[in-house]
């Protein structure tokens, strides 16, 4: 009887063991999602990553590799391996490739960039409020997180893929006028060390500076 009596009591501790672990395995709900995505970057300082960007649009093409880095406030700079430079340094947009003969300086206000809403990726986060529509799939051992963002007269739909733990993994954009837009981010440092120099750009001697639009 008491045999009997002890495999009971396993079983029952085993069906409760593996009650909780299926509890703990299923899907976040949207919700459950996009707050860990909040709460993930709401409390970094800065960030470094690798990335890579793929565009395809206006009958043109291309791919390209990097470092991206982004620190509060609203601070960041890309710099890609051909050469190119992105500075944003809460005031001021600049671009620059190495060996051109001009650096183009936008307002950041004035910002129409893919890349401008990263800048609030610290400590400004709120998936739901930003995005309007928004939609959860399962995606590949990730999940995706798909709507539009608040106010965007470009981006037709912005999709993020994102990690269990909410982990940015990937951000995709289909502009109104078909363009697609794909950045792919790995190796996370979260709070990495960065120099207050990173985040400014001394134009090179000799080059002088444009005010115009981005480029694409």
């Amino acid at each position: 009887m008491k045999t009997s009596i002890r495999r009971g009591g396993w079983l029952m501790l085993a069906a409760a063991l593996l009650s909780s672990s299926l509890s703990w395995a299923q899907a976040p709900s949207l919700h459950d999602l996009a707050q860990r995505v909040d709460k993930h970057y709401n409390q970094l300082r800065s960030l470094k990553a690798n990335f890579t960007e793929s565009y395809a649009g206006m009958g043109r093409k291309r791919t390209e590799s990097g470092v991206v880095m982004l620190a509060k406030p609203g601070r960041m700079r890309w710099d890609y391996s051909s050469g190119k430079i992105f500075v944003l340094d809460g005031k001021y947009a600049w671009f620059y490739t190495r060996g051109a003969a001009q650096v183009q300086r936008i307002p950041a206000k004035q910002l129409d960039d893919l890349r401008s809403p990263l800048r609030f990726l610290l400590g400004h986060t709120q998936i739901e409020k930003e995005m309007t529509g928004l939609t959860m799939a399962a995606s590949g051992g990730h999940y995706t997180l798909t709507g539009q963002i608040k106010g965007d007269q470009r981006m037709k739909r912005v999709t993020l893929t994102v990690s269990a733990e909410g982990t940015i993994l990937a951000l995709d954009a289909e502009e109104f006028d078909g363009a697609l837009t794909h950045i792919g981010l790995s190796g996370e440092q979260p709070n990495a060390a960065l120099p207050e120099s990173t985040f400014h750009f001394t134009p090179p001697v000799g080059v002088p500076v444009v005010d115009s639009l981005p480029p694409v």
